[in-house]
């Protein structure tokens, strides 16, 4: 990535604006996952030991522009300081203004001030609201409160740091807005280490894979994913598809799918995908089915065909066999989608094998790139995170990444 990164930076004295992601899971005030906080800490750490003064922004959840006490980012900034040993202080829930200027004006060398959530703010979030109009262009009074929420950031700040690759698909005030503003009066914006790692081995895997190079797809839909399907296709050798998504493409080769899920209106586009890749894309040759999504027991279905009474719920033993030996064959495997619904324990097996084949390949020198969402979520739980080579923490914006679409975010920094 030829992007300037915050190691470039010498941050001495000065007010370093981050983007962090904190988008956490949250039970009460009991944060139940602290993965997203902990990913942030290099770049924190570099901070404060540089003798920066760092100014922390994130989003948590999706408060429409006002002000929800569900929504305070209060145990965030009491974690965070758990983990750094220090103070951080949480700014008031206007987020920006006289209040947090003072805070600001008031930080010494070394000091963190994480300002709350900045989805409180309708200036936030402006951008996505130009998608409904017809010229994407925002109207006159919402480009106003975006600039004013944009120039109350920048105005907090010397140094513009975005380490929250999960948001760089949006191009959101705090993401885009920002940095631009701190560029405009001269000072830096950079990657931060948790954005350089991400960008690294996502480019690496799809424009410099080592071969053979393959993409596991799963989820619910396939209509999520024509996009990086065509873009794989002309770089892979082989996609091994499950999920239900696979249940639209088995109709479209006409296999009998039963009352699984199926994208009918993606049907025909699917058949013309089938035809332009080949032999490339791999689809499931047996399942393990139900008659009732919420009641009913696993049926094991032999063959590719399912019965007309039942639903496809996870990939089949003799899927699992052939997408393993294509996975212990790769050097370069990158995997997004569960490939059944695993978040129950009778349908957990197929998401549950293609992890362990992919944690067995990648000790054995295999390039390993979970990319992010469920995927990420499944290989946590399965406790093989670490077998990884890397496991992304921005699901949508590891997709937009491997789609080859543009990213506000991450092109408006510095170049190297």
């Amino acid at each position: 990535m030829a992007t300037k990164t915050i190691a470039d930076l010498d941050v001495k004295g000065k007010r370093v604006l981050m983007r962090v992601d904190f988008n956490v899971p949250l039970d009460g005030e009991r944060i139940t996952s602290d993965k997203r906080i902990v990913a942030a800490l290099p770049s924190i750490r570099k901070v404060v030991a540089g003798g920066g003064k760092l100014i922390l922004m994130s989003h948590l959840g999706r408060p429409d522009g006002k002000y929800e006490p569900d929504g305070s980012l209060a145990p965030c900034a009491k974690r965070l300081g758990e983990l750094l040993g220090k103070t951080v202080q949480l700014g008031p829930k206007e987020v920006v203004g006289p209040e947090t200027e003072k805070l600001v004006a008031g930080m010494k060398n070394g000091d963190v001030l994480l300002l709350e959530n900045v989805r409180f703010q309708p200036g936030e979030t402006m951008p996505d609201k130009a998608k409904k109009n017809p010229d994407k262009k925002l109207t006159p009074e919402q480009e106003k409160v975006n600039k004013d929420f944009v120039a109350a950031l920048a105005k907090l700040g010397d140094v513009y740091v975005n380490d929250a690759f999960g948001t760089c698909h949006r191009k959101h005030a705090s993401m885009y807005g920002a940095a631009k503003a701190i560029q405009a009066k001269g000072g830096p914006a950079v990657a931060g280490y948790l954005v350089e790692k991400e960008i690294k081995y996502l480019h690496e895997a799809v424009a410099e894979p080592k071969r053979p190079f393959v993409a596991i797809l799963g989820g619910a839909k396939v209509s999520d994913k024509i996009k990086l399907i065509s873009t794989l296709l002309g770089k892979v050798d082989r996609i091994l598809i499950g999920g239900a998504m696979a249940y639209t493409l088995l109709k479209a080769k006409g296999v009998s799918v039963g009352k699984s899920l199926v994208e009918e209106d993606q049907v025909e586009e699917m058949k013309s995908l089938l035809a332009k890749a080949g032999d490339k894309i791999a689809l499931p040759v047996d399942h393990v089915a139900t008659d009732d999504f919420k009641a009913g027991k696993p049926v094991p279905v032999a063959g590719a065909d399912i019965p007309a009474n039942l639903m496809g719920m996870d990939i089949g033993p003799k899927t699992i066999a052939a997408f393993g030996k294509t996975i212990a064959g790769a050097k370069t495997v990158v995997w997004n989608g569960p490939m059944g619904v695993f978040e129950r324990a009778e349908y957990a097996a197929g998401t549950q094998a293609v992890a362990e084949a992919l944690a067995k390949a990648t000790s054995a020198g295999a390039v390993s790139v979970i990319g992010g969402g469920d995927s990420a979520t499944a290989v946590e739980q399965m406790g093989l995170e670490d077998k990884m080579t890397h496991v992304s923490t921005g699901g949508g914006a590891s997709l937009t990444y491997l789609e080859g679409k543009s990213m506000p975010p991450l092109e408006v920094l510095d170049p190297k």
